[in-house]
């Protein structure tokens, strides 16, 4: 991968950000000036002063450094050099600005402690994708750069509740959410982002992310700027319902902590979708 980077002006923050120059997704969207409005939305809603947030698949740092800015400690876990990198260097810019502590796991988060094989997009530069041991790389990834990471466990780094978590792993949520059962367990009202994509999903059936999520109290929805809770039948429909490769969706979910965080509008527009959407 092109590992060339340059900074950016965010004012908002008070701090440049750092992004990778040939990035065609993260990159151009931060240099505008955001980056996933909604789950960012979501996301600064639940996180406040000492609390603990763990990004597991934190690419150059956007909700990590959020975290930061918010005055929490964020565990981020990033498996690519590069990008850790540039997430590490953010993560530092941030706590320049704020009373936040950023800590950097230069790994992959699994089930099981390890090491693995990465295929590097070529392009997307969040769209990197852990295989399985002995696996070939997908058929839209063939030909990527592979390179070896290491794997760690969630509960192996983390200590105390955790007030959010964030996962975005391309395919290793459930692998991740295996390798931080004892973290959740010992967590109480907690938030959550999730990226729910079957096409890429390892170690897994799709109803078992949704079941892990809410055997453990969890009310689920799409991560929207107007979510609403959601069943996990209406879940499982809505994603099967589009295209495979590229038809995944961000889970929001929240336990013992408000769902509606958004407002009266968004919650009136939520309960709307609710009724109208599949």
């Amino acid at each position: 991968m092109d590992a060339s980077t340059r900074t950016v002006a965010l004012p908002e923050f008070g701090m440049e950000f750092e992004i990778l120059s040939s990035d065609s997704i993260i990159g151009p969207a931060i240099a505008k000036g955001s980056w996933a409005d909604s789950e960012t939305n979501l996301f600064r809603a639940h996180v406040e002063p000492g609390c603990t947030v763990v990004d597991l698949g934190a690419n150059i740092g956007w909700f990590a450094v959020q975290a930061v800015l918010a005055g929490a400690t964020v565990h981020a876990f990033e498996p690519v050099p590069a990008i850790a990198d540039v997430c590490e260097r953010n993560l530092r810019r941030a706590e320049a600005v704020s009373a936040g502590r950023g800590i950097m796991h230069r790994a992959a988060a699994g089930a099981e402690t390890g090491t693995a094989e990465i295929a590097v997009a070529a392009e997307n530069f969040g769209d990197n994708r852990v295989l399985d041991s002995g696996a070939e790389r997908p058929d839209d990834m063939a030909g990527n750069e592979l390179i070896s990471i290491d794997i760690v466990r969630v509960d192996d780094c983390v200590e105390g509740p955790v007030r959010f978590m964030k996962i975005d792993t391309q395919g290793s949520e459930f692998l991740a959410l295996t390798g931080a059962e004892k973290t959740f367990d010992a967590s109480g009202p907690m938030g959550l982002l999730i990226e729910f994509w079957p096409y890429a999903l390892r170690g897994a059936e799709p109803a078992q992310v949704l079941d892990f999520l809410l055997q453990r109290g969890f009310t689920l929805g799409k991560a929207t700027e107007a979510p609403y809770p959601m069943t996990r039948e209406r879940i499982l429909r809505q994603v099967g319902g589009r295209d495979e490769v590229h038809g995944g969706i961000d889970l929001y979910g929240t336990r013992g902590l408000p769902f509606h965080v958004l407002g009266t509008g968004a919650r009136l527009r939520g309960w709307l979708r609710g009724m109208k959407e599949n």
